[in-house]
């Protein structure tokens, strides 16, 4: 244990940290872009009347009118900031206070690489990024440094690898192996729709699916396998991009590969095209107490991101299903979900029954979401009553008619239709009115029949 706290604590290069701090800046500066150029502040944050909250943060809404517009202008600024260096210790927690009030503002905007960018922009906070190879250090503004403590690119490096890493162990159950999702999204590229239909090549894509995501971090680690490790990241990453519509997610995991590789390598590409001269490092003062708070962050952060993907366990039925547990679990890609589900008033009073269409109030993206998701219906059957209750019809009773279909099979009731949701508490514990996938077996031609 000494031995190993001591390789931690010992100094390393400062370039992979570099290179990650330029990678994540120019990629946030890209998203941002994406979002202004494709409309999506407008018609994800602007023009909803509804959000649906994550637990606990209900109270976390909007801007109003178009101050959305200003709150992505300001992350785009922050990005480059950060990929410059400049005014670092500014910049990183401002932009993670900015991503992270974004992320939570609608579960139906979750996507794994948004919760990452969340990560590694906290991350990002703790690391010296402006005293090399930054404006910050060119302009006297940070002391330059050429080396870190290991622990804080292992840091890095294991929240990366963490990624990885869950997303195997989420494909390691029968649905997945079955090769019945991965035939659905073989047909999403030309080059591979023809393989579409035949059961070993669609178990050949899951099973490699599974061992890229194991064994890739290790690939990267040792040398005689980084060459054939980087290579299947290319593939990987690039296959991801024409099959699944993940946004930056491939682009990003592809750039920050480096922090993988010897830091001497690294160096030289910094070295190479950076565009300013730098002026000389020197050694950074060692505080044995921010030392030893260091490696005690470093602890309890593996902890925390080895606990939460694993919280689904602790929940009754198929998380693929219940969908309890499923965020923030690296669960990707690994299911085709589809339903639809529809909302009746009672009122107990008189006995009246009645039809809510939830398209008037939903944009077609969040239905889309919600008919998959038995915690969004339950959400949204709490927004019905409230709305009810303003409008003077107090105490009224919201069931929901939802059928899902996993994976191909039938359609099935998820929700217990007989339930009262505006009477069920919202809670992170388990949800008593779930009705349980069955027992059919997933039978892989009739499952993938366009």
């Amino acid at each position: 244990m000494r031995s190993l706290q001591a390789r931690l604590l010992a100094p390393t290069d400062i370039a992979p940290l570099v290179w990650f701090r330029l990678v994540f800046g120019v990629t946030m500066v890209v998203e941002v872009f994406r979002y202004f150029s494709r409309g999506w502040i407008k018609s994800y944050y602007i023009e909803p009347s509804f959000f649906f909250s994550y637990y606990g943060f209900d109270w976390v809404n909007p801007w109003p009118g178009d101050w959305m517009y200003v709150h992505f202008a300001a992350l785009g600024v922050l990005g480059a900031m950060i990929a410059a260096g400049f005014s670092y210790r500014v910049a990183t927690p401002l932009f993670w206070l900015g991503v992270t009030y974004v992320f939570l503002l609608d579960q139906t905007q979750y996507l794994n690489h948004m919760y990452l960018v969340c990560l590694l922009a906290f991350l990002l906070i703790w690391l010296p990024g402006g005293e090399a190879f930054a404006l910050d250090a060119r302009l006297g503004l940070a002391r330059p440094r050429d080396t870190v403590p290991t622990w804080m690119l292992w840091l890095v490096r294991a929240q990366i690898g963490l990624v990885y890493f869950f997303g195997g162990i989420a494909k390691l159950e029968s649905d997945w192996l079955s090769g019945v999702p991965g035939s659905m999204f073989l047909r999403g590229w030309e080059l591979t729709e023809p393989l579409a239909g035949h059961e070993w090549a669609a178990r050949a894509f899951a099973l490699s699916g599974a061992a890229f995501d194991l064994l890739v971090v290790p690939g990267l680690l040792w040398p005689r396998s980084r060459p054939w490790a980087i290579g299947a990241v290319l593939v990987f990453h690039l296959t991801n991009v024409q099959l699944f519509r993940i946004g930056i997610f491939p682009w990003l995991m592809l750039a920050v590969t480096p922090i993988f590789l010897e830091p001497a390598m690294v160096r030289r590409w910094l070295e190479r095209w950076w565009p300013w001269r730098m002026p000389r490092a020197v050694a950074a003062p060692v505080n044995p107490r921010w030392q030893r708070a260091g490696l005690a962050f470093f602890g309890f952060w593996l902890a925390l991101q080895c606990l939460l993907p694993l919280r689904h366990w602790f929940y009754p039925g198929e998380v693929n299903w219940t969908e309890e547990g499923h965020n923030f679990s690296w669960h990707m890609k690994l299911r085709n979900k589809e339903g639809r589900v529809r909302f009746h008033a009672r009122d107990p009073r008189t006995g009246a029954r009645w039809k809510v269409d939830p398209r008037s109030l939903l944009s077609n993206r969040q239905y889309q979401k919600m008919s998959t998701r038995p915690d969004m219906v339950q959400q949204f059957a709490h927004e019905l009553a409230r709305r009810y209750e303003r409008e003077g019809r107090p105490g009224l009773e919201i069931y929901a008619d939802m059928r899902v279909s996993l994976n191909g099979r039938p359609r099935q009731i998820l929700v217990d239709e007989d339930v009262d949701l505006a009477a069920q508490p919202w809670t992170w514990r388990a949800a008593s009115w779930l009705v349980p996938l069955g027992d059919e077996p997933l039978v892989f031609s009739r499952a993938v029949e366009p």
